[in-house]
C-alpha cells in the first residue's frame, strides 16, 4: 500500500516594493535636494502605496497606506527608530525629545508629559489670548500700509506663547531665535541629502552659518537657564523640570549638553509647527474668501468683543475644521522617518533590517482613495456632524503611536484662538503675483516668507 504524503506549500516570500531603477538615482537625488514633496508625490502616484527608492547607498521604503502607517508608527513601533533627516538633526541639535531613543526618550517624555495635561492646558487660555491680542494689535498697525511678513509674525507669536506657557519666560529678548533655527534646519537638511558625508569642519558658507546659529541658540538657552537659577520659580514649568532632570547626570558637562539639547528641541518643535500651520491657514483663507467670511462670522458670534476662553474651543467649530483642513493639505510634519531595527513585513512587502522607512502625512493626506478631490481646500470635510468612513490613520497631522505629538492640544488651542481673533477684526490679503511655495524642512514652512497686506474685516 502506497502512502501519499501531503504536499507542504512553499512559504510565501514577501515582495519587494516597485520603484524606479537604479539608473534613476541621479534624477532622484536632484529631487531629494530640490523638491522632496514632488519626489514623494510622484513616486506614490506612479508606483502605488509601497515604493522602493534607491538613491546611491540608500534604499528608502515609502509606504502610503493607512494600514502601513498604523503598523510602522503604532503596532510595531518598537522596531522602528527615528530615521533619515532626524538622524542627521541629532548631529546639529543633540539628543532632545525629537531625536532621542530608548530609555533616554522615555525619561524625557516623562519629564515633559505633565505640562500637557488638559487641566494645565485649560489654564493657559488667558496667556494665549493675551499673546494673540498683541499679534492683532501689531497687524492692525499695518492697516492701509505696506505688506507684512505673516510667516515671521506667526513665528514671533508662537515663540511668545511657548515662552509664557511652558517656560515661564519672556522670549521677546531672543528675537533672533527664528533666524537661528533656520540655520540649524538648513544644516540638518544638507546633512540628510549628503548622507552626512561632508565634514562639518569644512569652511562652507552653510557650515559657517550653522555654527553661528548653534552658538546663538546655545547662548539663548544658557541665558534662560542662568536667569531661572537666579530667580527660581515654584518648579511647575518645563524649564525648571528640565533643569532638575539634568541634575541627575553624574557628569556636569554631560548635564549641560543634555539640557542644551532638550531646550533647543523644545524651542524648535514648540513653535515651528504652530507657526507653519497658521501661515498656511492665512494663505489658504486669502485664496478662499467664502471660507474667510464664515470664519469671521463664527468669531464674531462666539467671541463678540471679548478674548477667548478655554470653553470656546467647543463652540469655534468651523475654525477648528479650517485648521484640520489646513493640516491635511500642509501638515507641519510632512515626513515621519524611521529605520527598521529588524527584518519586517509591511503590507506584504519585505523591509530588511537597517532599511530607511518613510511615512509621509503629506502624500497620505492627499491619497485619492480616501480624499475626494484631494488637492481642493474644503474645511467641510471635517464637519463633526457628518459621518466619515476614512480609516483612522488616513489623517495623522500629529504623528501616531508612542511618539504622537505631546503638544497637540496646546498647539490647537493656540492656533484656534489666533485664527478667530485675527479674522474677527482683520483681513489679510496676499500680494498680487506672489506664490506661496512649500519648503520641506524639519517642518513644512513657507519658502521665503508670506508677505500680505492688512485691512479691516
Amino acid at each position: 500500500m502506497t502512502t501519499v504524503q501531503a504536499r507542504v506549500p512553499a512559504p510565501t516570500v514577501p515582495a519587494v516594493p516597485p520603484g524606479p531603477s537604479r539608473l534613476a538615482a541621479p534624477a532622484l537625488f536632484r529631487q531629494l535636494v530640490g523638491d522632496r514633496l514632488g519626489l514623494m508625490s510622484e513616486a506614490a502616484r506612479r508606483y502605488g502605496d509601497a515604493v522602493k527608492l534607491t538613491i546611491g547607498p540608500k534604499s528608502i521604503y515609502l509606504f502610503n497606506h493607512p494600514d502601513h502607517a498604523k503598523h510602522v508608527l503604532a503596532d510595531n513601533s518598537g522596531n522602528y527608530h527615528k530615521g533619515i533627516g532626524l538622524t542627521e538633526a541629532r548631529r546639529v541639535i543633540g539628543d532632545g525629545l525629537l531625536t532621542s531613543e530608548g530609555e533616554l526618550w522615555k525619561r524625557q517624555r516623562r519629564t515633559i508629559q505633565p505640562l500637557f495635561q488638559n487641566k494645565r492646558i485649560a489654564q493657559q487660555d488667558t496667556v494665549i489670548g493675551e499673546e494673540a491680542g498683541r499679534l492683532v494689535a501689531r497687524l492692525r498697525a499695518h492697516v492701509g500700509g505696506g505688506p507684512v511678513d505673516v510667516a515671521r509674525e506667526m513665528t514671533g507669536l508662537a515663540l511668545g506663547v511657548l515662552g509664557r506657557t511652558l517656560l515661564d519666560a519672556d522670549l521677546g529678548a531672543h528675537a533672533s531665535l527664528g533666524h537661528s533655527f533656520e540655520g540649524v534646519q538648513d544644516q540638518a537638511m544638507f546633512e540628510m541629502v549628503t548622507l552626512g558625508m561632508v565634514p562639518l569642519w569644512l569652511p562652507l558658507p552653510l557650515h559657517l552659518r550653522f555654527r553661528r546659529s548653534r552658538r546663538a541658540l546655545h547662548r539663548a538657552v544658557d541665558l534662560l537657564v542662568a536667569e531661572r537659577l537666579h530667580r527660581p520659580t515654584d518648579g511647575g514649568d518645563l524649564l525648571s523640570r528640565l533643569i532638575a532632570s539634568a541634575r541627575e547626570e553624574g557628569d556636569p558637562r554631560a548635564a549641560r549638553r543634555r539640557l542644551r539639547a532638550e531646550l533647543v528641541t523644545v524651542l524648535l518643535a514648540g513653535h515651528e509647527t504652530t507657526a507653519s500651520t497658521l501661515s498656511w491657514a492665512f494663505h489658504l483663507l486669502d485664496r478662499h474668501p467664502q471660507v474667510w467670511e464664515r470664519l469671521h462670522d463664527e468669531a464674531v458670534s462666539v467671541l463678540g468683543d471679548r478674548p477667548p476662553v478655554y470653553g470656546d474651543l467647543q463652540r469655534l467649530t468651523y475654525t477648528t475644521m479650517i485648521l484640520h483642513e489646513v493640516m491635511r493639505l500642509y501638515p507641519p510634519v510632512w515626513a515621519l522617518t524611521r529605520v527598521a531595527q529588524r527584518d519586517d513585513e509591511v503590507g506584504g512587502y519585505r523591509v530588511p533590517a537597517g532599511a530607511d522607512v518613510l511615512i509621509s502625512p503629506y502624500t497620505l493626506h492627499r491619497h485619492p482613495g480616501y480624499w475626494g478631490e484631494p488637492d481642493r481646500f474644503d474645511p467641510d470635510r471635517f464637519d463633526p456632524r457628518l459621518p466619515s468612513a476614512r480609516p483612522r490613520y488616513a489623517y495623522i497631522p500629529f504623528g501616531a503611536g508612542p511618539r504622537f505629538c505631546v503638544g497637540n492640544h496646546l498647539g490647537m488651542m493656540e492656533a484656534t484662538f489666533v485664527l478667530a481673533m485675527v479674522a474677527r477684526e482683520l483681513r489679510l490679503t496676499g500680494l498680487p503675483g506672489h506664490r506661496a511655495v512649500p519648503e520641506a524642512m524639519l517642518s513644512l514652512r513657507v519658502r521665503g516668507g508670506l508677505p500680505m497686506t492688512v485691512g479691516l474685516a
